[in-house]
């Protein structure tokens, strides 16, 4: 298996399960409404900020998969649209969903020696790193989100 298909397979396994931490984002949100989503915990940013900003660097990462310039900014990573009702809630997850698996099946595609290439510029490093990197991002965020989620689920008893 190709280095390309290794990575592409890791970044799939965050959102769809099957990796050997045993834990994905889809599994995690299956039972949290669009309620808990945007509860509060203390100072805590909510379940639905933490699934925003991985989504944000999840489709920043697409655009520039598809060849489109790199258009993300640390300081609106946090800024996603209101979620009023499960719908909203549930476009958003959907829209994560879709985007995740693009960039994967485009991942794939890429030829190995395009991995060790600038991303997007030298100043980001490689491919491989910026791929690498939004892999470890979102489990690093994903073991918020399942605490914050514990933490809610305990208020309620």
């Amino acid at each position: 298996m190709s280095l390309s298909a290794t990575l592409a397979g890791q970044y799939r396994k965050v959102y769809t399960g099957g990796n050997w931490t045993d834990v994905n984002l889809n599994q995690v949100l299956a039972d949290v409404d669009w309620k808990m989503a945007t509860a509060k915990v203390t100072s805590f940013n909510s379940i639905l900020a933490l699934t925003y900003h991985i989504h944000y660097f999840i489709h920043a990462m697409l655009q520039v998969l598809e060849g489109r310039p790199l258009d993300a900014h640390d300081k609106f990573s946090f800024d996603h649209p209101a979620v009023n009702n499960e719908e909203d809630w549930q476009q958003l997850q959907e829209t994560t969903r879709t985007e995740v698996l693009q960039a994967a099946a485009l991942i794939e595609q890429m030829p190995e020696e395009k991995l060790w290439e600038n991303f997007f510029g030298e100043k980001y490093g490689s491919w491989y790193n910026n791929i690498q990197g939004t892999i470890e991002h979102s489990y690093y965020h994903l073991g918020q989100i399942v605490i914050i989620k514990k933490m809610l689920k305990a208020q309620q008893l």
